[in-house]
C-alpha cells in the first residue's frame, strides 16, 4: 500500500500483464516444517516471482530465511534448509504490488512483542494501510519497512487484548482490504481471511497436522488432504497442547457477510489445477472458452492460445464452435526478465523472448487467438503481428475476460486507470485496429459469471468481486479516498 513503485521496478515486457498478488503457506506441528513449507511455496511460485521467505520455530527460539528471487533458486539446499529447524513453520512467495522491492520488505515479517515472538505473513493488500500507517508513525511508531504487514504487527503490540490471538484478530478487525493471513507464534498458527472472502485460503491436513495455503495445489505438492475453505471473516486458531495434541479454534464473525471472491483468481492467477472456492479452476477457464464462443463466433479454421493463460479458454472455444484446436503459438519456459541489456533494438524482440509463432499452425490460415485478459494492448499488438507474419490469412482475436475499466487495490498489480486499453479508445472497432486484428470481441460479465458460478450477475448483491470490469468495489478505499492528504513514505535505498 505505500510506495507505489512497480512500474519503475518490472521491465518493458511485463508491463502488460496482471501480476499476481503473493502466496502463503503454513503447517503446525510437523517435524519437517520446513521443508513442507518449502515445498507449499514452490507450487504456489506462481502468484509471486520477486522473494520468498520462510520462519520456524523449534521450541527455543525463532529462524528466518528471507531471499529474493525463486523458492527453486534457494530453497531446495539442504543446507538452507538445515538453517531451518523447528515444528512451526510459515512461508510467502512475493510480488511486490506495495512497497519497494528490498529484502527487508520480505515477509514473513517477524517481531518480539510482550506476549512473545510472532511472525506475519499475508496475500493481498488492505485499503487502510497507509491511513493506518500514518496514525501509527504520529504516535510515536517507528517502521522499518514499506509493507502493509508491518502496521499489522504494530497494532498488534498496541493491543490491550491478553492473549497472542485476541490481540491479533483485535488488529485485523481495524483493517480494511482484501487479504487471507497466516500468523505463527511459539505454540499457535493463526490463520485469517478477510470479511468478505477476496483472496482465497484453504485448510488441509498431513499426517494429523493443520497446513494453511492459498490454493489447494500446494497441498497437492506434499500430499496433503483438504478439509475445507478458510470461510470469509474467521479466523483459525489451532495450537499445541502441553500433552501435543492439537486445539483448533474457528472463531468467526457475529454478522457474516457474503463471500465475494476475486474473479481473476479465476480468469488468471489460480493455478488451474487449484479448486478455489469449491470450483475447479481449468474447468471455469474451459467454461469461459465456451461462453466466449457462444457469444462471439467467428468463422476461422484453428483456434490458438495465447499461452499460457489463454490455454483451457481456447480448448473450450474449440469445443463449443467446432473449430480445430492447435498449438499456434510456442512459450519459452525460461525466459524471465530480460536477460541482456533492453535497447530500442532489443525490445523489438521482446515478445519473441517469451513467445514463437508455430508456422506450420497458422501460415494461411484463419486464426482465433484466445488470450485471458488483456490489459495495456501493447503485448497484444506483438503477438497479433507476429501472427501475421507466420502467414495467417486472418486472425480473429477473442479475450475470455470482460473488458479491464478500473485499477485494483486488493493486491493485484494493475496500471493507472488512464493506461488500460479499454480507457484509452472510444469503441471496440478502435481497440481492435489498435492492436491490429480483424475483429475483437471479449466475454461479458455476465458470461464470465456463468462461467464461474452458474449464474448470471445479481446487480445488486454482485456473487464475486469484479471492480476491476464494473467500477463496484466491494469495501471503502480509505487510502484513496484520503490520498492528496497522504504524504509518500520515505523509503530507504536498499542493496538487499
Amino acid at each position: 500500500m505505500t510506495d507505489l513503485r512497480s512500474s519503475e521496478i518490472h521491465d518493458e515486457f511485463d508491463g502488460d500483464t496482471l501480476h499476481e498478488e503473493c502466496g502463503v503457506f503454513g503447517i503446525l506441528g510437523h517435524a519437517d516444517a520446513a521443508t513442507l513449507t518449502a515445498l507449499g511455496l514452490h507450487a504456489l511460485q506462481h502468484r509471486g516471482q520477486e522473494a520468498a521467505g520462510i520462519v520456524t520455530f523449534d521450541g527455543k527460539q525463532f529462524y528466518t530465511e528471507k531471499r529474493m528471487g525463486l523458492v527453486g533458486d534457494h530453497y531446495t539446499d539442504p543446507a538452507t534448509l538445515a538453517k531451518l529447524p523447528g515444528f512451526i513453520s510459515i512461508g510467502h512467495t512475493r510480488y511486490s504490488t506495495t512497497g519497494e522491492v528490498a529484502l527487508r520488505n520480505v515477509q514473513p515479517l517477524f517481531a518480539e512483542l510482550e506476549v512473545g515472538g510472532i511472525a506475519i505473513a499475508h496475500n493481498g493488500n488492505f485499503t487502510n494501510g497507509l491511513t493506518l500507517r500514518r496514525q501509527l508513525i504520529a504516535d510515536g511508531a517507528i517502521c522499518q519497512s514499506t509493507s502493509d504487514t508491518e502496521v499489522v504487527l504494530h497494532l498488534i503490540a498496541r493491543s490491550k487484548q491478553a492473549s497472542s490471538s485476541d490481540r491479533f484478530i483485535d488488529a485485523i478487525r481495524q483493517m480494511e482490504g482484501g487479504y487471507s493471513m497466516l500468523a505463527m507464534t511459539r505454540t499457535k498458527l493463526i490463520a485469517a481471511r478477510d470479511p468478505i472472502g477476496i483472496r482465497p485460503l484453504v485448510m488441509g491436513e498431513l499426517d494429523g497436522k493443520p497446513i494453511f495455503c492459498s490454493e489447494t495445489c500446494a497441498l497437492d505438492i506434499i500430499g496433503a488432504r483438504y478439509i475445507r475453505d478458510v470461510e470469509n471473516g474467521e479466523v483459525v486458531i489451532c495450537e499445541i497442547q502441553p500433552d501435543g495434541s492439537i486445539s483448533i479454534d474457528a472463531r468467526k464473525p457475529e454478522s457474516p457477510r457474503p463471500e465475494r471472491l476475486c474473479l481473476f483468481e479465476y480468469v488468471y492467477f489460480a493455478r488451474p489445477d487449484s479448486v478455489v472456492g469449491g470450483r475447479s479452476v481449468y474447468v471455469a477457464r474451459k467454461n469461459m472458452g465456451i461462453n466466449l464462443a457462444k457469444d462471439a463466433p467467428v468463422e476461422a479454421d484453428v483456434v490458438v492460445p495465447v499461452p499460457d493463460g489463454g490455454t483451457p479458454a481456447a480448448l473450450g472455444y474449440a469445443q463449443q464452435s467446432g473449430i480445430p484446436f492447435e498449438y499456434g503459438i510456442i512459450r519459452n519456459h525460461y525466459v524471465g526478465r530480460t536477460f541482456i541489456e533492453p535497447t530500442q533494438q532489443i525490445r523489438a524482440f521482446g515478445v519473441k523472448l517469451k513467445h514463437s509463432a508455430n508456422r506450420a499452425m497458422i501460415k494461411d490460415k484463419r486464426v482465433v487467438l484466445v488470450d485471458d485478459s488483456i490489459v495495456r494492448g501493447t503485448t497484444s499488438v506483438k503477438i497479433v503481428q507476429m501472427i501475421r507474419d507466420a502467414g495467417a490469412r486472418e486472425v480473429h482475436v477473442r479475450v475470455a475476460s470482460p473488458m479491464i475499466f478500473h485499477p485494483d487495490f486488493y493486491g493485484i498489480d494493475t496500471p493507472d486507470r488512464d493506461k488500460l486499453l479499454a480507457n484509452q479508445h472510444a469503441d471496440l472497432a478502435s481497440m481492435c485496429r489498435y492492436i491490429g486484428a480483424d475483429s475483437l470481441e471479449f466475454l461479458s460479465i455476465d458470461g464470465l459469471y456463468r462461467a464461474v458460478g452458474g449464474t448470471s450477475r445479481d446487480p445488486q448483491a454482485p456473487q464475486f468481486t469484479d471492480h476491476y470490469f464494473t467500477g463496484d468495489y466491494p469495501t471503502r478505499l480509505l487510502d484513496q479516498e484520503g490520498a492528496s492528504n497522504v504524504r509518500k513514505l520515505s523509503v530507504l535505498a536498499s542493496n538487499g
